[in-house]
């Protein structure tokens, strides 16, 4: 008895095997036919002749089975996942394909690169539960929007210090810059603000988190200035800078709010710090300036076309005066000898004018501090002591001035001077 063989058919095979037996019965014109199985006409009599000559298996793909003639040799797989194990170690499927190609000459499809590294345990894809959201679009322009945030990361991994990446991504293009500093705070957030306004202007407004660099308490200490003006809290240094500048500024009540710039640090985390490993990048200053030109290549790469043509950035303003906005900022008496005491140091202003009260001390992005009065930088000098009280002078024959004693009649001294009078009268009397 001749055993029966058993075939393999897909659902869609199915269909079409039904829809071709009805056309085959007379049920069905072939007209009909194509339309339902979205085939012309003579893809339609194709089929049929098939299903008369083999049956079902007419319907199969004759390569099924059979290895692909674009199927990769053993030794091209073999040598590239050998690379993912030792060169590559940690670098998702998109990464390794692209470091392959340009670093090592060879190519493979993305998808099938990430079949073999699944297969092999190189890759495994985490699919995390996430709380929804909702969606908020894109601004229209660029530079309407910059998402700023600060990540802390192990950036050099073990060869160097740990660092601070500050990320600055237009909310309408993604277009991105970032510098790299010691920790985050008031002169980082300036120094990096600064460094973006050379590349491309002053934004229309930031979106910032709610870091106490970045905003002022409620209980701190108002000014004379901003209670006048009627304020709730004291500006942040880095506030007060932007409000000079007249730029808005937006804090995030949580981090998914800014969720932009928080998917570029994640992304940042997986590819830029593997790129600094292949550079053998050690330093802060080498990682700032590997930044210098991976950045364009980033953003050439994963930038969006913004919605509208405008671009709302304005020209910054002059280095000198953007400088001083974007510093620390304290108001300092001037005492009558021309010296002004700023967090336990004495400082001499030189040549002052006599209509100098008061200074503005600025500590800038440079690390220096300057004397600011009307706009103009003041020379001055720090002073190691402070300079000593002024001595009673000599008289002519070199012996000191004997001290002024009150009379009896000063008004210091008329209890005592009546007390007397008293007593002599007393005296008398006797």
């Amino acid at each position: 008895m001749k055993k029966e063989e058993a075939i393999l058919v897909k659902n869609r095979e199915l269909k079409r095997l039904k829809v071709i037996a009805q056309v085959i019965e007379k049920r069905l014109k072939q007209k009909d036919a194509g339309a339902l199985l979205e085939l012309s006409v003579r893809q339609i009599r194709r089929l049929i002749e098939c299903v008369k000559k083999e049956g079902v298996k007419g319907l199969i793909h004759k390569l099924r089975g059979k290895t692909s003639n674009r199927r990769h040799e053993e030794k091209h797989k073999e040598k590239i996942l050998n690379l993912c194990r030792k060169k590559y170690v940690g670098f998702g499927p998109t990464l390794v394909q692209e470091k392959l190609e340009e670093l090592d000459n060879l190519y493979v499809n993305r998808e099938t690169l990430r079949q073999w590294m699944v297969a092999e345990g190189l890759w495994e894809l985490e699919r995390k539960g996430r709380k929804h959201r909702q969606w908020r679009e894109r601004k229209g322009c660029v530079g309407e929007m910059i998402q700023v945030d600060g990540s802390h990361h192990e950036w050099l991994e073990e060869r160097g210090p740990k660092l601070v990446l500050m990320g600055y991504i237009d909310d309408a293009d993604s277009d991105v810059f970032a510098w790299f500093y010691d920790y985050e705070g008031t002169m980082p957030a300036m120094d990096s603000f600064y460094r973006y306004t050379k590349r491309k202007g002053l934004p229309y407004s930031i979106y910032i988190d709610r870091l106490k660099a970045y905003k002022g308490g409620q209980d701190g200490k108002l000014s004379l200035e901003e209670a006048l003006e009627g304020r709730d809290r004291s500006l942040s240094q880095f506030e007060r800078a932007l409000e000079e500048l007249e730029i808005k500024v937006i804090h995030a009540q949580s981090p998914q709010a800014k969720g932009r710039v928080e998917r570029l640090f994640r992304t940042f985390q997986d590819r830029l710090i593997k790129e600094m490993r292949l550079a053998g990048v050690k330093t802060k200053e080498e990682a700032n300036q590997f930044l210098e030109a991976y950045l364009p290549k980033y953003n050439r790469r994963f930038s969006v076309r913004a919605r509208e043509e405008a671009n709302l950035h304005r020209p910054a303003l002059r280095d000198q005066e953007m400088r001083q906005i974007l510093s620390i900022q304290e108001k300092r008496v001037v005492r009558n000898d021309g010296t002004v005491r700023h967090e336990t140091k004495l400082y001499q202003i030189l040549n002052p004018s006599k209509h100098l009260k008061e200074v503005t001390v600025q500590e800038r992005i440079d690390g220096k501090i300057y004397m600011v009065w009307e706009g103009k930088d003041l020379a001055y000098r720090e002073l190691k002591e402070a300079p000593r009280q002024n001595e009673a002078k000599p008289n002519k024959a070199g012996s000191k001035q004997k001290p002024n004693i009150p009379a009896m009649s000063h008004p210091w001294k008329v209890p005592s001077y009546r007390a007397a009078q008293t007593r002599k009268a007393l005296a008398a009397v006797a």
